[in-house]
């Protein structure tokens, strides 16, 4: 049997942790559980390592910092990362390993599936639907829940993951790493359940909305610079003709250049265009040559459910 690891990153989940590690280790009986502690102000750490968890902490506050180093941390041929709210089904997970390995895939997202309105609040249905589909419109629509925090990942997926986000946008670069290196990916409906008594959300629509936003824009400057910068000088090429238009037709009937300085800013912004165009054309090439060596660190790390050896056979 492959080895399981168990990632759950916790901040003031004292309520909810004994519950998440009883139930998965139940679920997953082989599996090694592991409980990261991010700055908790409760007895999140104790009730965690009482209820038989391996316990280990994070200084760095937020969930990106935590999902990187317990990553970095931990060697296991199969990861389990779940938050530890006790509001996604430990029973789920048997079901999304064999997923896993049957495919192989890297990677199975469990989908949220729910009618508690707790649970899963309107704003954030909403703002999970509205990001997940501009990170599908750019990089390959193959998810439907992407900020879901219950996943199943291979090792080759977890040890060529960068992890640069530190805040709840993690779960946005979880999903376009998987996309933008093109892996075999699945997702699966899990019963999603609303918080235990004491247990409370610590995700903030609007402030870690806009942030979340702030990251795909950054993705998609980094994973997309052709488009992004083409975008851009195109703009600044219809601002710059919408200036230089009324200046021209004037020019043509009297020979005058009435406004000298609009003329001279709709040459700046047409420069600032062309140059924008060329940084594309830069960063394009750029990013293949990282994407290329992403791919080859991915590939250089066995498929699941396959020792090195195997894949040579």
């Amino acid at each position: 049997m492959p080895s399981i690891a168990v990632l759950i990153p916790c901040y003031n989940e004292e309520a909810a942790i004994a519950k998440v590690v009883n139930d998965f280790r139940r679920a997953l009986p082989q599996a090694a559980i592991f409980v990261y502690d991010n700055n908790s102000r409760d007895r999140t750490i104790e009730v965690a390592k009482a209820a038989g968890a391996v316990t280990r902490s994070e200084p760095l506050q937020g969930k990106g910092n935590v999902v990187r180093r317990m990553f970095a941390d931990i060697e296991a041929d199969i990861y389990v990362l779940v938050d530890g709210d006790a509001t996604y089904d430990a029973d789920s997970a048997p079901k999304m390993i064999k997923a896993l390995l049957d495919g192989p895939l890297d990677m199975v997202n469990g989908a949220r599936v729910t009618d508690i309105q707790k649970a899963y609040r309107p704003g954030h249905r909403f703002g999970n639907w509205l990001l997940t589909g501009m990170v599908a419109w750019i990089f390959g629509n193959r998810i439907s829940d992407m900020f879901s925090a219950y996943r199943v990942m291979s090792r080759r997926y977890v040890k060529s993951f960068p992890a640069l986000s530190a805040g709840f946008e993690t779960e946005t670069e979880l999903t376009v790493h998987a996309l933008e290196l093109r892996m075999p990916i699945l997702e699966i409906a899990t019963p999603y359940k609303d918080r235990p008594p004491g247990s409370v959300s610590k995700l903030s629509t609007f402030r870690d909305g806009f942030r979340i936003l702030w990251t795909i824009l950054v993705l998609v400057k980094e994973e997309r610079p052709m488009q992004f910068f083409s975008l851009l000088a195109l703009l600044l090429a219809l601002v710059s003709t919408a200036l230089i238009a009324p200046i021209v037709v004037e020019y043509i009937h009297t020979g005058l250049v009435p406004r000298l300085p609009t003329a001279v800013l709709s040459m700046g912004l047409m420069i600032v265009g062309f140059l924008s165009l060329t940084c594309g054309l830069v960063l394009d090439t750029v990013t293949r040559g990282r994407r290329e060596m992403k791919r080859m660190r991915y590939l250089n790390i066995p498929a699941p459910g396959n020792k090195a050896g195997e894949q040579s056979q």
